[in-house]
């Protein structure tokens, strides 16, 4: 039986910064596979975006491959606040979505998506976090 490889999808502070070529420190051990689109729709939550399942559009990110899932996904889930020891409900779940990455192929990945009502929000125009548009970079 073979296990399922663990991926993450990132789109907002825990992506490369652009120019950069090393990870942030919650994914030191990960190996960095490239840029991947994600369904859905980009919000400004706050010095921070949320994504959700939304729309037609598609989110800017990239993805990574988990070489110590559980440890990674545990820290991540601290780090996102979606673990028991925080108050309900969580701003963000995590969930697996189908992402493509930049060579058209395919994968299911971890992603964190936004988890509360979104109007009100600022969409970010064209799913890109770190977009020069997006007064963000």
């Amino acid at each position: 039986m073979n296990p399922i490889r663990d991926y993450l999808f990132v789109y907002g502070s825990l992506r490369r910064k652009p120019g950069a070529c090393s990870n942030h420190p919650l994914l030191a051990g990960c190996e960095w596979l490239g840029p991947a689109t994600l369904a859905g729709r980009l919000y400004r939550l706050d010095a921070y975006p949320g994504a959700v399942d939304a729309g037609h559009g598609r989110i800017q990110g990239e993805v990574y491959r988990l070489r110590n899932g559980r440890r990674t996904l545990a820290a991540l889930d601290l780090y996102e606040e979606c673990t028991r020891h925080f108050p309900q409900p969580h701003e963000y779940r995590r969930v697996r979505r189908p992402v493509r990455l930049a060579g058209g192929r395919v994968l299911s990945a971890w992603v964190y998506l936004y988890n509360h009502p979104t109007a009100g929000l600022s969409a970010i125009a064209g799913g890109d976090y770190f977009s020069p548009h997006s007064g963000t970079a």
